[in-house]
C-alpha cells in the first residue's frame, strides 16, 4: 500500500476521451431511451447502464484502472472492496487482463451480486458493513494481499466512468440536467467532469435514499459529513455511511448538489421502470428516476443514470409488489 496517495485533481476531458478509446472493446456504448409518461410529466431519459456485460456501470471505471496498471502491478494480483458491483466490475476486467482477484465483500450484498463474482473467478473475503467501510479508507484489510484498486477513490477508475457524460450529449445535446446516484462519488465525479467540460450550464445532481445520505448533507453544510441516522436498505449500491474528504473535494467542483428519496418512490420509480420501459434497475439504479418524478431537477430533458440491475429477481418482484 503506498504511504502517501495521490493528489487529487480534475478528470481532464482529454484523459476522458482516452479512457474511452481503452475500454472500448470491454464495455457496451449503452442506449438513451425515453420514459414515456405522457403530458405534463418531466421529460426523462433513462441511460441503461444495466446493460454493461455486468449489469452495471462499475466496469467502465474497472476496466481503465486495470488497463492502466504496471506489470509489476499486475502481478501480485488486483483486490477491491465491494457490495457487489465494483466487485463485478474490476473481477471481469482482471479475468480479462489474466490477473488473479480478490473481493472483500460486504456480507449482506445479495446473492446474485455475491454469485456473480464467483463465476467471474473472484476469491471472496466476506466483511461486515463497518468493516468494510473502515478498509475502504484504509486502503487495507489483513490478509489481503496484491494491487489495490478503490472503487471510487481512483483518478482511472473516475475517469472511466466519465465516458458516459461523453455519450450522454452526444445522443441528447439539449439535456438540462443529469441525476446520477451517490455511493462513494466516483460515478458523478466522472460523469459531472465530463459533462461541466463539454458544456457548464448543464445541471449535475445527486441523489441518495433518506436512509443513507451524507453527500446531501454534505452539500448543504459544504464540508464532508458522516451520516449518523445512517440504515441499511434495499438500496445496497448507494448511500454511504459518509463522504470521504477526498471524495468531497473531487466531487464539489463538477455537482451542483444532491437530492434526497424516500424507500417507497425509489419503489415506485422500479416498477414504474418496469412497467413502462421492461427496465429492471436494482434500488441505486432507479433513486435518479425517483428524484426526477419530484420535479426539483426541473421539466428536462434529464438524463437518470440506471447505474445497475443486479436484483435478486425474487427481491425486485417482492419490492415492486410493496
Amino acid at each position: 500500500m503506498p504511504t502517501t496517495l495521490e493528489t487529487v485533481r480534475p478528470i481532464g476531458l482529454a484523459e476522458i476521451r482516452e479512457a474511452r478509446k481503452r475500454i472500448a472493446a470491454t464495455v457496451v456504448r449503452t442506449p438513451l431511451v425515453r420514459l414515456e409518461l405522457g403530458p405534463g410529466s418531466p421529460d426523462i431519459r433513462l441511460k441503461l447502464e444495466n446493460l454493461q456485460p455486468i449489469n452495471a456501470y462499475k466496469l467502465r471505471g474497472a476496466a481503465n484502472a486495470v488497463a492502466l496498471l504496471s506489470e509489476s502491478e499486475r502481478s501480485s494480483g488486483v483486490w477491491t472492496i465491494s457490495a457487489g458491483n465494483a466487485g463485478q466490475g474490476v473481477a471481469y476486467a482482471a479475468r480479462r487482463a489474466g490477473v488473479p482477484c480478490t473481493v472483500v465483500v460486504i456480507a449482506t450484498a445479495p446473492a446474485s451480486k455475491i454469485e456473480r463474482m464467483r463465476a467471474l473467478g473472484a476469491k471472496l473475503v466476506p466483511v461486515p458493513y463497518d468493516v468494510a467501510w473502515k478498509a475502504l479508507d484504509e486502503r487495507s484489510y489483513p490478509g489481503v494481499k496484491g494491487t489495490f484498486v478503490h472503487p471510487f477513490d481512483d483518478h482511472n477508475f473516475i475517469a472511466g466512468h466519465a465516458t458516459i457524460g461523453l455519450e450522454i450529449l452526444e445522443d441528447a445535446p439539449d439535456t438540462a440536467a443529469v441525476i446520477a446516484s451517490i455511493g462513494g462519488g466516483g460515478l458523478i465525479t466522472g460523469v459531472g467532469s465530463a459533462l461541466k467540460a463539454l458544456d457548464p450550464g448543464i445541471k449535475v445532481w445527486g441523489v441518495e435514499p433518506e436512509t443513507a445520505a451524507p453527500a446531501a448533507l454534505s452539500f448543504a453544510k459544504g464540508s464532508a459529513q458522516v451520516f449518523k441516522d445512517w440504515k441499511p436498505s434495499f438500496v445496497d449500491g448507494a448511500g454511504g455511511k459518509s463522504v470521504f474528504p477526498r471524495m468531497w473535494e473531487r466531487m464539489k467542483p463538477v455537482v451542483d448538489g444532491s437530492f434526497v428519496v424516500s424507500l417507497d418512490d425509489t419503489k415506485k420509480a422500479m416498477r414504474l421502470m418496469a412497467e413502462k420501459a421492461r427496465v429492471i434497475a436494482e434500488g441505486a439504479g432507479a433513486l435518479p428516476v425517483a428524484a426526477a418524478l419530484t420535479g426539483k431537477a426541473g421539466q428536462g430533458p434529464i438524463v437518470a443514470i440506471v447505474s445497475g440491475g443486479n436484483v435478486d429477481l425474487t427481491k425486485f418482484c417482492e419490492i415492486i409488489a410493496s
